[in-house]
């Protein structure tokens, strides 16, 4: 039996009619217009098919800059804004000028000033401690009368390291340790602030000694105090001005490379200041190197190549506390980790932490990773380089760019092919590809983020340090490097632990008794191994 046809609704079948008929006005308006538009406009396609068939150089600069912004972008040093309309003028052609009319600095461009103090003071949320000791110190001007020149990453977070110092009255004037690791709206709102800084992303290696001369080189101005990070200020000064050398109260270097660097010329009785050796610090080596580390490997190498980490062979060269962060890292991300070290007590421990100690040789033809991390130089050579597979990637983590020979790849044979901002392709005759990060120079500062909390640690150690050196009464410090007091150490580590509501047990009279122990420390003694 057939079911009759649906009635319609009232008044339901008339709507729809009409609005058929509506549609089909449109429709035909539609085309009419279409028939008349210009034939440019219904050729779109085709001209953008020629376009593509003939890119012009700012064709071709735009879209390297859009895929590399679609995998690196974030408020870091990684991506640091940047007006596209003056990349290729060098900052040392300008003339700028802040708007409180001084023009005693050289950046990318002042006009990002507003922007990189939003990042100030979002990197100033997470430093508390270091806030906290700007508020407590701020009327006694610890540092008044000190002129400190420095030569770090500049960062957000080492721009709160700075505005601190110049809070707790010190001059200062500041340069870049690192060509790729500068934020330049930073560095913009620092001058705008009226610090003399002379610092971009991408400099040259001329620029970066010439902004390094820039810092100390000034008529009526001459430093006392150096902050360093990696020793190539201190270097600078010490071989171009030997007489503010002499005159410089004290030396605060944060790096492994820098320290190694002030250990040759004590050693050679050449070192004629006091020198405070900031990274083997217990608050720099224990988290700085650890813990930043063991965060920032996956963020840098993951921004720059999408590489997945599961499975992957990977060998780290080095397993000192930078390397110990990284290993753990990719560990926890399933990659099968092997380790090189000369130190055996360093082996060791990765053997007992579960991971293989090899020498280089033996597994570089299967690796797909190289990091290092020794603050060594020649660690991965040309012919380590000639014998990795296709595709493998090469990146450091320590301070200096001597680990890796890049120098032996600048050569005829081999191509270079920049695929992303700080990623090369270098390139074989035979089509083999090496896939380098950064140019071999620190890849987390370079190509990714750090941390604000971790740095600001090691900016309150460094603040420290500063102030010590500063007013510590002649004779207590005489021409050598000196260690961070333990005292200090313990200070920098309780004025961070409010962050995590931590609340720390407290001797009583007889245990401390017991121990041998002042009740507010220090709590162990220099020799102890944290």
């Amino acid at each position: 039996m057939s079911m009759p046809d649906a009635m319609p609704l009232p008044g339901v079948g008339e709507e729809l009619k009409q609005a058929k008929e509506i549609e089909d006005a449109e429709k035909y308006s539609f085309m009419a217009t279409v028939t008349k538009a210009p034939k440019k406009q219904i050729q779109f396609a085709d001209d953008m098919q020629e376009f593509s068939r003939f890119p012009t150089k700012t064709g071709r600069r735009s879209l390297s800059r859009s895929i590399s912004q679609s995998s690196t972008d974030s408020y870091s040093s990684a991506a640091s804004y940047t007006d596209s309309s003056d990349d290729e003028v060098s900052p040392r052609e300008k003339q700028q000028t802040n708007s409180k009319g001084s023009s005693t600095f050289c950046v990318k461009n002042i006009k990002q000033a507003e922007f990189g103090r939003r990042e100030i003071e979002i990197a100033e949320q997470d430093m508390s401690a270091l806030i906290s000791l700007r508020k407590r110190a701020q009327g006694e001007k610890p540092l008044a009368g000190a002129k400190i020149v420095g030569c770090t990453h500049i960062t957000a977070q080492t721009a709160v390291l700075i505005e601190t110092l110049c809070a707790l009255g010190a001059q200062c004037r500041w340069s870049a340790c690192n060509i790729y690791s500068t934020q330049n709206e930073v560095a913009a709102a620092l001058a705008e602030a009226g610090v003399a800084v002379f610092a971009w992303k991408g400099e040259s290696e001329d620029d970066f000694w010439w902004c390094i001369d820039r810092c100390v080189n000034m008529d009526g101005w001459q430093a006392n105090m150096i902050l360093d990070d990696g020793g190539d200020l201190t270097h600078w000064v010490y071989k171009k001005y030997p007489n503010v050398f002499k005159k410089i109260r004290g030396i605060v270097e944060e790096s492994v490379t820098g320290v190694h660097r002030l250990y040759q010329l004590s050693k050679a009785g050449k070192l004629c200041v006091p020198a405070m050796n900031v990274n083997d610090s217990v608050t720099k080596q224990k988290f700085d190197n650890l813990y930043c580390c063991r965060e920032s490997i996956l963020d840098g190498l993951k921004r720059t190549t999408d590489v997945m980490f599961g499975g992957k062979q990977v060998v780290v060269c080095g397993y000192g506390e930078v390397g110990k962060g990284c290993c753990a890292a990719l560990k926890a991300l399933g990659a099968i980790v092997y380790i090189t070290e000369i130190d055996p007590i360093c082996a060791l421990q990765a053997c007992m932490d579960g991971f293989r100690v090899v020498k280089l040789n033996e597994v570089i033809r299967q690796v797909d990773v190289v990091i290092t991390c020794t603050g060594n130089k020649n660690v991965v050579t040309r012919e380590h380089l000639d014998r990795m597979k296709n595709s493998c990637i090469v990146c450091n983590m320590g301070h200096s760019n001597t680990e890796i020979d890049v120098t032996s790849l600048r050569t005829p044979e081999l191509t270079w092919e920049r695929v992303r901002s700080q990623v090369d392709h270098v390139i074989w005759p035979d089509g083999k590809r090496v896939v380098l990060l950064a140019e071999g120079r620190l890849l987390n500062l370079s190509c990714s983020t750090v941390p604000t909390f971790v740095l600001s640690i090691t900016a309150t150690t460094q603040a420290l340090a500063l102030i010590e050196l500063y007013n510590a009464p002649e004779g207590r410090y005489k021409q050598d490097v000196y260690l961070l007091p333990k005292k200090m150490d313990e200070y920098v580590a309780s004025l961070h632990l409010p962050s995590f509501d931590a609340h720390l047990t407290e001797l009583t009279d007889d245990q401390a008794k017991y121990l041998g122990l002042n009740k507010n420390g220090p709590f162990k003694p220099n020799y102890y191994r944290y």
